[in-house]
């Protein structure tokens, strides 16, 4: 679906805010509130909105302890959906991402201590037999991190 420059500026506002109200969103883009209403519902309707979440700041929380794991696995039927899909249960993760190259899978997790991260992720992940190999990464300082993609 192709979008245009007014769906754009609703998409950036509503990533900004997304307790904006329609009122001062009409203000903002000098339109009535009911085609911006219309617009947010069809933007929703083909998916493009998926939802509306808090953005919660995870160091806040003493949620600082990131980690970054490159998973190799044992190829078989399915088995990027399979091993996916058990990565994804983890708790503390948030992304797992199956990628080209010389691993099949990108995991994101954050944890409170280094503790937390061998009782909730590393030991789940040693028993796992689909997995022939990992690599983890510790973030030692975040420089940059936004839960927004980028609209142009």
């Amino acid at each position: 679906m192709e979008l245009d420059e007014i769906d754009i500026k609703i998409l950036k506002i509503l990533q900004e805010n997304a307790k904006q109200s329609l009122e001062d969103m009409s203000e903002m883009l000098k339109l009535p509130k009911s085609t911006i209403a219309y617009r947010i519902k069809r933007l929703e309707s083909q998916g493009i909105i998926k939802g509306y979440y808090a953005h919660i700041d995870p160091y806040a929380l003493d949620q600082d302890y990131i980690v970054i794991t490159f998973v190799r696995a044992k190829y078989g039927k399915d088995y990027h959906l399979n091993l996916g899909s058990k990565l994804a249960e983890i708790p503390g993760v948030w992304g797992v991402y199956f990628v080209l190259g010389d691993t099949d899978f990108v995991v994101m997790a954050r944890y409170k201590n280094r503790e937390e991260f061998m009782k909730n992720f590393l030991e789940k992940l040693m028993s796992m037999p689909e997995i022939e190999r990992t690599s983890t990464q510790i973030v030692v300082k975040t420089i940059k991190e936004a839960p927004n993609i980028v609209i142009y």
